[in-house]
C-alpha cells in the first residue's frame, strides 16, 4: 500500500491509527483524512518526534497494513 492508497482507505485504517497513536484525537484524524504529510506532522506535534522518527513510525505502520491485506 502506498501513500495514495492510504487516502482512499482512510476510513478503514482510521480506527487502527487511533489505536497506534492514542494521543491523536478524533478531530485530528478527521482533519488528516489519510494525507500522509499531515499525519506525519501531527505525530511530530503530539509525540515530539523528529521528522525522521515520525516518517519511520508512519512507514512502519503503513507496512503493517500492507502486510495484513
Amino acid at each position: 500500500m502506498n501513500k495514495d492508497i492510504l487516502e482512499g482507505k482512510w476510513k478503514q485504517v482510521r480506527g487502527q491509527a487511533k489505536e497506534w497513536w492514542g494521543k491523536l484525537s478524533d478531530d485530528d484524524l478527521d482533519k488528516v483524512q489519510g494525507r500522509s504529510e499531515q499525519l506525519i506532522g501531527l505525530l511530530q506535534e503530539k509525540y515530539g518526534y523528529t521528522r525522521e522518527r515520525a516518517e519511520e513510525e508512519f512507514n512502519r505502520r503503513l507496512k503493517e497494513v500492507k502486510d495484513a491485506t
